[in-house]
């Protein structure tokens, strides 16, 4: 590889790049994957504000009001943002970017039974690198098929235009946001082991199915990252950080951009 780490493979690399997307097997080790369950079971415990704000008592419809997703563990949390800089990850992205990676932003879904998915879209409208990409690190922490609501792709997007977003289904999709897959391309699921790692482009149109079962979390750590060459991002990913975890401050991309600054009223990344 022209970087030295070598990690990938050509047909690995030559997948990412004609298709968007790649899964990446044995990145994380059974002691890793049980820190972070423990780790997010102490939290999904708790309110954290600004970051996870469950309502731990109430009786309520919607499991996602329990368990809503936890927004940048790593501003909060050791552990997060120790897998958030996991060397291994780090070593398939520079593979990827052909460059080092700054890391943007950690989440962790939960996906209780019942949940609601996620309807599709673009990271990087939201992200906002600039010049290059985002790209997703989507680590399964259950595994995840169709039935517990696994993620989906549409495969070859990562070449299409960033687009502004239409209204998603609110009852099929706790985000508010979707962007139509091209005519004759279809959304297909990705079924995943526990500890796999979905690698995808900033550009792929991406979402995620209802969680069908009634007994079955579909927990996952994602995080995103940039390329280093890149000068701006949006202003709620700042700042980055190195491997080492030494801070990297890039310009605030405007808010707005090509799709007007409605789109700035929520904030589904």
């Amino acid at each position: 590889m022209a970087n030295g780490l070598g990690r990938l493979s050509e047909e690995q690399m030559r997948q990412f790049e004609t298709e968007g997307y790649l899964i990446v097997k044995g990145l994380f080790s059974p002691g890793d994957l049980a820190e972070i369950e423990q780790t997010f079971e102490e939290i999904g415990n708790q309110t954290v504000p600004g970051h996870f704000e469950p309502e731990l008592n109430a009786e309520v419809n919607d499991p996602l009001k329990r368990y809503p997703r936890v927004m940048h563990p790593h501003r909060f949390n050791e552990t997060a943002k120790k897998y958030m800089l996991h060397e291994p990850i780090i070593e398939v992205l520079a593979d990827l970017f052909q460059e080092e990676p700054l890391a943007a932003q950690s989440m962790f879904y939960y996906k209780p039974p019942g949940s609601r998915g996620q309807a599709l879209h673009q990271d990087n409208f939201y992200l906002k690198v600039e010049p290059g990409n985002c790209i997703a690190a989507w680590a399964a922490i259950d595994p995840a098929d169709e039935e517990n609501g696994s993620l989906l792709v549409v495969p070859k997007t990562n070449h299409y235009e960033i687009v502004c977003p239409d209204e998603a289904d609110a009852n099929e999709s706790f985000t508010v946001h979707y962007v139509k897959p091209p005519q004759d391309q279809k959304a297909v699921p990705v079924v995943m082991e526990k500890g796999d790692v979905l690698f995808f482009n900033g550009n792929l149109i991406h979402g995620s199915y209802r969680n069908k079962t009634k007994d079955r979390f579909r927990r996952a750590f994602i995080c995103h990252y940039a390329n280093q060459s890149a000068v701006r991002i949006g202003t709620h990913y700042r700042p980055l950080f190195r491997k080492d975890g030494t801070p990297v401050d890039l310009e605030a991309n405007p808010s707005g951009g090509p799709c007007g600054i409605e789109f700035e009223t929520v904030y589904p990344h």
